[in-house]
This record gives C-alpha cells, structure tokens and sequence, in this order.
C-alpha cells in the first residue's frame, strides 16, 4: 500500500479562486507545478527541437521564446499564490480546530519493504544457505528456507509487488509461516518434541536471518518512533507537514503565522465567527440571486439554502461548545452539543439578553512584601511584621523581622471576584507594655491593582499612624493581578452613550467573553464584584473614529455602532485604542476590519516614524506580511472561494486526515466531492501502479454512492449533476480497475499479499455493480463478470508461465520428441504448482465463487492440454516415456475434490487409456515368451527363492502390477478392468510357470538312479521352491482386494496345490523304488532257495577260521545314508515347511506300509538270519530318523510299523535260540547300538 511519506511528498493541495459559481467538474482536477508545465508543453517548443534551431534565430522566434518564458513565469507565480492562500486556509485549521480531533485508535500498518530491502533481504538468505551465516539449522530447516527463497524471494511478482507499494515486513513472515506449517506437518512425530516446537524455533531462526545484522533493539526504537509519530501530531508539526505538502518557505510561514496572530486564539475564534457569519450571507445571497448549482432535481434548489445554513448552525454549535477558557497548546476534546439554541438564531436578542449576573470574574492575586525602608525610630531589636488582605478576604501575616533589617520577602495568595480590588497592607511593631493587648500599626498602604498593573515590584509611601515618629516611611512590594481567559480586554476609558454611560466620564471597563458567541463590555467600580453597567456587543460594529467636539477627556476616540444607537469611547493614547477595537473587532465578529489612522496615513503619505510609535507589535507584523506581499492572503474572505477544490486526495496519514476533517467542515466541502477527488486520485495512482487497499476505495464509493441515490450520509439530501455525473464516471472506471485487479490476482495479490485484500477486491466489485444502494445486483450477474474475468485470468496465467518455461524460443528450430515430451513435463510442473498456489492462497477469497475457481482452473488445464496434445502425437508409438506425464497430472488431478474426473482429467483419461492397454499387452507377450525361453534354457540353479527362470517372470509380474497401481487411474470401472486383468494375467503366466516346473520335475526324477546311489539335488529342492515361491507371489499377484477380505483365484492356488502333490507323490515314489531294490536284494535269503542254503553254508564254513563280515550290513547301511542324506537336503534346501512334513509323512508311511508288505508275503517263511539283521536295522533307523524330523508319533507308531515290529521282535527271538545270537543287533533299543550307528 501507499505509505504516508509518498502522499507527503506528492499530494499538493490546490488554491483555485471561485468564480461565484459552482465549478464544472474541472474544479475538483488537481493542478501542480509539474502538471501546469506538463499541459501547457503543447505551446512550448521541445528540448530537442530547440536544440535542432540555428544558432541565431530570427526576431519572432526570439520574441515567441521571450512570450513563452513569461507565460510560464506567470504560471509559476500564480501556482505559488494558490499554494500561499491554500496555505492560510489550513493554518487556521491547524491552530484552532473545534470540528475534528486527530484519532488515537487506528490500526497499525505494517512496514513497507523497498526494493533497497527486498535485495537485501535475499543477500541475507542466499549468505545463510551458501553457509556464511552462524545460524545452525537442519536439513529440513534449509530445505524449506531454499524452497522459500527460490519460490517466494525471486519471484518477479513479489517484486513488482514490492514496486507498487504494497509489501510489508509481516507479508514476508507469514509467507513464510504458512510455507513451513505443511512441511512441519508432514513430518513425522518425534517423541518428546512438539511440532508446535519446531514451529516457533523455525520462526525464531527466520527472523534472525531476515533481521541480520542489525539490532533488533534499534529496530524496535524506529518502529516505536513511527508509530507515535502516526498519532497525536503537535501544530508545529502539522504546519512543518503542510509547509512540504504545499511548498511553504520557512520565513513566508513566520510571516503569515505573525500575521494572522495564530498564537492568539480570541482572534482565531474571531476568524471564524467572522467567516460563518459570511456564510450565511452567502447562503441569503444565494438565495436571493437565484444563482444555484445546477441541481438533478429543481426542488432541490430550497433544500439546499437549508443544507447550508444547517451545516453553519452546527458549525456554531460547535464553536459554542468549545470552552471559552482554553488555552495554550490544543487538545482535543470531546465536542458538546450547545443547549443554547437561542445564541445561534440571530433573530432571537430578547431571549439572549444579558443579566449583570451572567457575568462572573474570578481573579488570582500575588502580593509579595520585600522590605521596609525608613524604619529609624525603633531600637534594632524590636521586632516588625506586615499584615495583607484584599478587601472582604482572609487577612495573612509575614514572619517577624528585626527593626534593624526589616525583610521579608513573603508571597501571599488570594482570590476575588473584584476586577478593581482594595489591597491593604499594614506595617506592625510587638508592644512592649505589660498590659498592652494589641501590637501598634506603624503604617499602612491601600493598593488598587489592575490586570494591567505592572508585575515587578516598586516603592509605596506608607500613611503613618500617631505611633510612629518616623516621616519617610516606604515598603517595596509586588502585586501580580493575573488576568482570566474570558476577560479579553481591560482598562480605564471615557465612554458615552444613549442607553449606557449616559455620562461622558472615566470608568474602568472589562471586555468579558461570556460564551463563544456572547461578548460584553462591562464597566466596574472599586471594591464590586458586578459591573455597574454593561453593552451586550451582539450586533455592534466597532471602529476608529475622529475626537467629538464637545468631549472632554481622552485622546484617541473610537465607537460601537449599532442600528439606533451609538457609543462613543476614548482611551488616553494611541496603542490602548489600538489593542481595544482589536480586541472588540473579535468579540463583535463584524466583517468589516477596521484600520488604524496611523496605517491609513502611512499607506497615503508613505508614513513616517512618527506614525508607529504608538502602534502594538501585531500592527508591525501585519504591516511586515504587507510588505512581503502576503497581506492579501492574510485579508482572503475565505467565503469567496470553491474550498471543495482546494485540497487534493492521497492515502492520508492521520495528522492530515485530521486537518482535512477540519478543513472541509469548516469551509463547508460536501462529503461527496471529496470523496470523488479521492477516489479519483487513488484511481489515477493504481493506473500508474501503485497498490491501493481496496477498503479505501470501497469507504468512499459507498459514501459517494449513498448520497448520490439520497441516501443522506452527510445529511444532505441535494445531488448536483456535476457529482452524478463524476460518480458515474468514476464508478465505470472503478469498475473496469477492478476488473482488470481480478485478472491479474496472481500478480496484483500474489501470494495471497497483503492479506484480504482480494476479498476486499472482490466485494468492492459486487459493490460498483450494484443499479443503486438498495436492491443487490443478482448474483448470477456478479457471478457472470468474474467468469469473465476468470477466463482471462487463465490465458494470461498460461502466457506468462510459457514465457517463464521458454516454451516459445523453440519456435522455428527442429525439437526432439523426448526434448519436446521434456518441455511439457516441465511446464505441467508450473501448471500444478500455479494450481497449487491459487488454492493455497486465493481460494479463500474466491470462497462464495469456488466453482469459478474451478471453471478458472479447467480453462487454465484446457490451455496446456493443447500443447501437451501437441507433444504426444510426436511421440514414437514403441516409446513409453510419456506415462511420467501422465503419472505427474493425474496425482494432483486425483487429490483435488473439485478437477477430479473433470474436463481435463477425462481427457487425459482418455488420451492414456489406449496407451495403458496396448503396454499392458505388449508386457503380457514379452512375460509369456520369456517364460517359453527360459523353461527351456533353465539349468534350475537356485536364485533367491526359485530359479533364474521364476523369479524373473514373478518380478516382470510384480513390476507391471506395480506400474498400473501407481497409475492410479482415476476411473474406477476402467481401474477395476485393469487390475483384473493384470490378476487373471498372473494367474496365467504363474499357472504356465507351475506346470513347466511340474513337468521338469517328473523328468528329473525319471532319468536319475533307482539305487540307494540316488541322492536328492539342488535341482528338485530349487523346483519345490519353485512351487512354494509361486504360492507365496500368487497371493499378492492373483488376489482381487473385495473390501476388507481378498477374493483369490481358486484355480491356481488348486494347481499349485495338485502340482506340489504330485510332485511329492512322484518323489515318494521314487523313495519307495529305491528300497525295493533293497528288498530285492536281500530277497536271495529267502528260505526254500537254493542261493539261500549255498549262502548260509559257505559262511559258516569260512567263519571257522577268519572273521567274516556281517552279511548284507553294507545294503542297510547303504539305505539309511540315503534316507538321511535326502531328509538333510530336503530339510536345508526346500523352503516350505508344510510341504517337508507331508513329503516325510508319506515317505515314512509309505515305505513301511512296503516293508510291511515285504514281511506279510513272506509269513509262512522264517527269515534268513541277514534278512533279520537287514530288516532291523532299516527299520529301527528310518522310525528313529524320521522321528528326529518331527513326524507325529501319530504316524510313526501305526499298525503297519506295529506288524512290522512285532514280526521282527518274533523272528528275532527264534534266530537267537537257533542260531545262538544275532551278533548285537535286536530291535530292542539300547545305548550301545546307538553310539555304534553314530
């Protein structure tokens, strides 16, 4: 905003003489100096033209220069007089104001921020993030303060911003504050510290960068300074502010203050009785003439005789309740209402009569008893003291005082309501007589002090008493008779007249101001409180006068005249005469001014020194101001002039508000008037760029347009076509202003700075729009401007962010697809952060208009879409770099309640939609050859949780789903199909996977041994993880999310589940072909053969001799290395653990259901003493390995183990009775046999 130095500076005020009729509305334009050159340069020649003349020019081009020159001279000295007259006029107001009072309550504005500042501002936080600063800080803290300075400090808004004026200090804080709130926010929660903490301590280190180095206490000091100097300004002030408004020199300031005698405020209430009483005139000459303004309405002619002898009343009754005592330096106080309506109707004397009682003198006496001299007669040593008293009053004493130095130097205080009081002062000495009851008088004195008396002390002759021998006796003192305010004037005069002072003689007579509108000239005797007589001077003209034949006493002669009655006066020299008709000139409030002889004389005979010596000192001021030239503006009858175009508009500081209220109520300027001279000027500043607060200008339209429909917000119910017609005027640019700010609110208001004036803004507008102060305009009509300026708020939004992204410089040249995809990237990024930044700042103030904001923001989306089009169709068809793009808009788009699956948003939808659905089935055929391929290349080598083959398809499938799910496509049926199709996708290529795997498992174990040489490899292990890997990925890929419960795929979790089975079936399988062939083997013992008794004799034989072998052991030991060879790698290398346990389950059950078989064919038959060796040795190791794997006793312990136990048990307790021992082994559990097997 503007700040009160600017208007100091700029706002000249105008004098412009009346031509006694209302001015055209050029009367209000504003002329100064610079602008009076400005409009007359169409008669001057150009600098560069002079320049092009040659150097000697003929004579009437000389004589044309020569007239020009004078011309402007001419102007220059008229500029000056109108600025010296205007000057008067306000030095009046200034130096007794009773309208307006200066106001003590307003609002404090803020700092302004030049661009001096502004640069020095972003030195200090650019020094603070290169590190040359103390300040510590965190990451987050400098992170914030870069985003700060690179978003809010170097944006060429903030700038232009600061160049109108209108940035504070506190815009750039709370900028920053509600920067940083988000950020903070979104943090997370630290124990033990508030984010409420971090806040204020990020606060706090902001404030020590912006502040710098400069001391916050001297800071403080100027701001303290400034803001008491916006207040309560003194009157030396305001005139030293008025003085470089208008150009007042400081010498032609004294010489006007001297002269119009400003300190003299009985003379300034004077001035204005004088100039309300010329008002009226006025008014009754108005009237009479006919010569009115030229009105809308020809009845109005009649109100407005009434308006302005109305508004001259008040103005009396304001004068009337200012208190007739006051004095000295000004303060305002509040203004009463006058009750005595009778003092203000001219017409009503009877009633206004005065009564001797009415008028009331309080008088304050100080007498002051310094020696006595002449004291000879009393011995050194007697004691003297001096009693005081003024006649009727209490009498005081002085301390006792030796004879030999009789000095006292005592001061007594007393109060009358005499204006000629009787002091007595008495001379006493201490009786020395035994029976003396009274001290004896020694002398008296008896004083008649005036107002006028002399203040120092002096020397009296004191009448002596019998008792004192002493002839030459004196007493020094001091009486100081202290003159009351409402006694203007006082002193001895000869007075004569018809209904008073019947008798020519010398009488004392006291000038009373009684009220402000009520005067009296009362004469008085000794010793009285009432004044013998008095003159009510109501109506009386004063002025000098010639000596009267017949009239004896007295030298210099003046009288009061009124219609019938005459009364002479005459006092016994000049400068009395002189200071009473002055002083009566004010009580009498006549227009006429009357002159000294001696000035008449001086002015005929150019005067001599003989002539001034009895003139007062506001004579000689006055005759100084005549010599200067200034009388003219001194003796200005301020009713002859248009005061409403004296003044010119500005943002006012307070003290200039003041002296204006006081101005145009004084010299009676319609509220409208000025109000439009200053909505015109505030006009005519924001068309030169300068930020005006919207408040202001809504204050005065609505003032303007109140009166202009009759609505009488200054009482008056007259509208003259002139003010219509510039309302009308000012409005349709008002409007236009306006509407050209809500175009430009990111640039007028950026960042939402300064705060509520956007709303201000827009409620101003809904104001201009209304047809008259009663009915609203709809809102459909409010609503239909701020569409349209909205609209252009976009294009023009649009424009300057391509010409901040440089878009347009690549006009002309070959650009790239991906630099071009690059470009829109980038400007999506200013679109978004526009967006941002509206909603942020501007939102609240367009709060009654959001879907505008939205229409706003769909027609600024509409813009880029245009060259976001543009960029995509030049893009290869085999390229997917734009879904960025997409993946960028559409995570703002999706977030805001308002462009959510708007206009913008379904086009981008469908723009992408196409895109999304041919990737999708490109990946879809890249996943399935790629499963193809790597099926039939893989060597099954453990990788992470499968092999190279499953874990690349599990990824591609990851990958993609993740993709689609960070689209986050904004449609939700068309979302729905793609996740469905991404599951279904999954299930498929995860179902392709699990059978590949299945089939190469079936293989593996199809081509490896059938002996207990088969071992388990990493290569079935890695096809089992397989499996559980593909379970694992099949419920997060095949999964359908329904609420809050997940839907899967019953198919492929089915196969897997069939597939795993099988795959453990087919690997039982296998286990159970293995032992078999074990069986088998031992199957040669078997009683009845003829293997079996060949067998059995030869080691008996051969044991005779050596130590043979236990038979058949290297057959069970070979079996139980295998089984726990392949239980250690199926534990270590298989992930599942389920699928481990049922794996060992069948395995367990299924070879002893085998071996039970094995024993049941053979039930007729008793094993071969190896067959039992063999036997019991598998079976105590498998049941004890497979319990140590954890199968359940459950299983361990079935019929089938039963049998086979039991079977055992049996046939080895018959081998021992007929072999005579089984050489250690049994199937009975035992210490030994289980370190032996270790």
């Amino acid at each position: 905003m503007l700040d009160p130095s600017s208007s100091e500076e700029e706002s000249d005020g105008i004098v412009e003489e009346e031509s006694k009729e209302v001015m055209a509305p050029q009367a209000g334009s504003r002329i100064s100096p610079s602008r009076t050159s400005e409009s007359s340069g169409g008669l001057a020649p150009s600098s560069s033209r002079s320049s092009a003349r040659p150097t000697s020019p003929s004579p009437s081009a000389a004589s044309e220069q020569e007239k020009e020159d004078v011309e402007k001279l001419q102007r220059e000295e008229e500029e000056r007089k109108k600025k010296l007259q205007l000057y008067v006029f306000v030095m009046r107001c200034v130096a007794y104001p009773f309208n307006a009072k200066q106001p003590t309550d307003m609002a404090r504005r803020q700092q302004k921020i030049t661009k001096q500042q502004l640069q020095q501002t972003k030195d200090r936080f650019q020094a603070f993030l290169n590190g040359d600063t103390q300040i510590v800080a965190d990451e987050a803290f400098i992170n914030a303060v870069q985003s700060y300075y690179e978003v809010f400090l170097k944006s060429d808004r903030v700038a232009k911003m600061v160049q109108s004026g209108g940035f504070s200090t506190n815009d750039c804080r709370e900028v920053f504050k509600r920067h940083i709130e988000k950020r903070v926010r979104s943090l997370p929660e630290i124990d033990g510290l508030s984010k409420e903490t971090v806040l204020s301590s990020w606060m706090a280190k902001f404030d020590t960068i912006y502040r710098g180095d400069e001391d916050p206490r001297k800071a403080q000091q100027r701001m303290t300074a400034s803001a008491a100097s916006e207040l309560i300004l003194s009157k030396d002030q305001l005139y030293e502010m008025f003085q470089n408004i208008l150009g007042i020199k400081k010498f032609e300031h004294q010489l006007l203050y001297q002269a119009c005698q400003l300190d003299n405020l009985d003379e300034q209430a004077a001035q204005i009785r004088r100039e309300l009483d010329g008002r009226l005139q006025m008014a009754d000459q108005i009237a009479r003439g006919g010569k009115f303004p030229k009105f809308v309405s020809k009845e109005m002619e009649a109100m407005y005789i009434e308006e302005l002898k109305s508004s001259v009343n008040q103005l009396m009754a304001n004068l009337e309740s200012m208190p007739v005592s006051k004095g000295g330096e000004f303060k305002l106080q509040k203004l009463k209402r006058g009750h005595n309506t009778s003092i203000i109707d001219m017409g009503q004397e009877d009633e206004n009569t005065l009564s001797k009682s009415d008028v009331v003198l309080s008088f304050t006496l100080e007498v002051v008893i310094m020696e006595v001299q002449g004291l000879k007669s009393l011995a050194p040593n007697r004691i003297v003291y001096c009693t005081m008293e003024v006649e009727g009053g209490e009498k005081l004493q002085t301390d006792q005082a030796e004879a030999s130095k009789p000095t006292w130097g005592t001061q007594g205080d007393f109060t009358t309501t005499h204006p000629l009081p009787a002091v007595k002062v008495k001379l006493f000495t201490e009786s020395t007589g035994v029976l003396a009851l009274e001290d004896k008088e020694l002398g008296r004195v008896v004083l008649h002090p005036t107002p006028n008396s002399p203040k120092q002390s002096e020397l009296h002759k004191m009448a002596l008493t019998k008792a004192c021998p002493d002839h030459d006796l004196k007493i020094k003192l001091a009486i100081r008779m202290d003159k009351p305010q409402n006694m203007k004037h006082s002193g001895y005069l000869w007075a004569f007249g018809k209904n008073v002072w019947k008798r020519w003689k010398k009488r004392f007579f006291v000038l009373v101001q009684v009220s402000q509108y009520t005067f009296a000239m009362c004469s008085y005797r000794e010793k009285k409180s009432e004044p013998q007589e008095l003159l009510q001077l109501d109506g009386y003209t004063v002025d000098y006068t010639d000596p009267q034949p017949g009239l004896d006493g007295g030298r210099a002669f003046f009288n009061a005249v009124k219609e019938g009655d005459t009364v002479i006066f005459a006092s016994d020299d000049e400068q009395d005469r002189i200071l009473w008709v002055q002083a009566m000139y004010r009580a009498t409030g006549q227009s006429h001014k009357p002159v000294p002889p001696t000035q008449v004389q001086k002015l005929n005979s150019k005067g001599g020194a003989s002539a001034q010596m009895d003139a007062p000192i506001s004579q000689f001021y006055a005759d100084r101001a005549q010599k200067h030239g200034m009388d003219e503006f001194i003796s200005a009858n301020p009713c002859s002039f248009d005061h409403a175009s004296l003044f010119e508009m500005g943002w006012f500081s307070p003290g200039q508000v003041f002296v204006l209220d006081e101005y145009c109520a004084r010299n009676g300027v319609r509220g409208c008037h000025r109000h439009l001279c200053y909505l015109r000027d505030l006009l005519e500043r924001a068309d030169n760029g300068a930020m005006i607060d919207p408040t202001l200008l809504h204050y005065s339209f609505a003032f303007c347009a109140s009166h202009v429909h009759g609505n009488r917000p200054d009482g008056l119910s007259t509208v003259k076509v002139d003010e219509k017609d510039r309302f009308e005027e000012i409005k349709e640019r008002l409007r236009v202003i306006l509407e050209n700010q809500i175009i430009h609110f990111r640039y007028c208001f950026p960042f939402g700075r300064p705060e509520g004036a956007l709303k201000a803004t827009l409620s101003l507008l809904e104001r201009v729009l209304m047809k008259d102060i009663v009915t609203p305009v709809p809102q459909e009509e409010v609503k239909g401007v701020i569409r349209k300026c909205l609209e252009q708020a976009a294009q023009l939004n649009y424009q300057r962010i391509t010409e901040y992204a440089k878009i347009e410089e690549n006009v002309g040249r070959l650009v790239t697809p991906a630099k071009k995809l690059e470009e829109t990237i980038r400007l999506a990024e200013l679109v978004i952060e526009v967006l941002q930044q509206n909603q942020e700042h501007h939102a609240e103030a367009f709060a009654w208009w959001t879907d505008l904001m939205v229409e706003h923001a769909e027609n600024f989306l509409a813009l880029y879409a245009v060259d976001m089009d543009a960029a995509l169709e030049i893009q290869s068809p085999e390229s997917w770099d734009s879904f960025p793009l997409f993946q960028l808009l559409n995570d703002f788009l999706r977030t805001d309640y308002h462009l959510c699956n708007g206009k913008f948003h379904k086009h981008l939808q469908d723009l992408y939609a196409p895109l999304v659905v041919r990737y999708v089935d490109l990946m879809e055929s890249s996943i399935a050859q790629s499963i193809h391929r790597g099926f039939e290349r893989e060597s099954w080598e453990p990788v992470n949780n499968g092999s190279g083959t499953s874990e690349d398809l599990f990824w591609k499938l990851d990958a993609l789903q993740t993709f689609i799910r960070d689209l986050h496509w904004p449609e939700e049926e068309f979302a729905k199909h793609l996740e469905s199709r991404m599951k279904l996708m999954s299930s498929d290529m995860i179902e392709n996977c699990v059978k590949r795997t299945r089939m190469a498992f079936e293989s593996k174990l199809t081509k490896s041994s059938r002996s207990t040489d088969f071992r388990i490899s990493p290569t079935i292990c890695t096809m089992f993880n397989v499996m559980v890997d593909a379970k694992d990925q099949s419920a997060k890929l095949c999964a359908m999310e329904m609420g809050q419960e997940k839907q899967y795929h019953s198919q492929i979790d089915e196969l897997i589940e069939e597939s795993v089975k099988d795959m453990i079936q087919l690997l039982v399988a296998k286990f159970v072909v293995i032992l078999e062939s074990v069986l088998a083997k031992i199957s040669r013992y078997d009683e009845g053969t003829l293997f079996s008794s060949f067998l059995s004799f030869t080691v008996k034989a051969a044991s005779k001799y050596v130590d043979v072998p236990k038979p058949g052991m290297d057959v069970a030991d070979g079996y139980v290395t295998f089984v726990r060879h392949s239980q250690d790698m199926l534990r270590d290398k298989v992930n599942e653990e389920v699928y481990i346990e049922r794996l060992f389950d069948q395995w367990y059950t299924a070879t002893m259901n085998l071996l039970g078989t094995w024993l049941t064919e053979r039930m007729d038959q008793q094993l071969h003493v190896y067959q039992l060796k063999i036997l019991i040795r598998i079976a105590k190791k498998k049941y004890r390995d497979f319990r140590l794997q954890g199968v359940l006793d459950s299983t361990l312990n079935s019929k089938m183990y039963d049998t086979v136990r039991n079977r055992l048990t049996l046939e080895e307790a018959t081998a021992s009775v007929r072999e005579g021992g089984m050489q250690g082994i049994s199937m009975k559990d035992s210490d030994e046999e289980d370190e032996e097997d270790d």
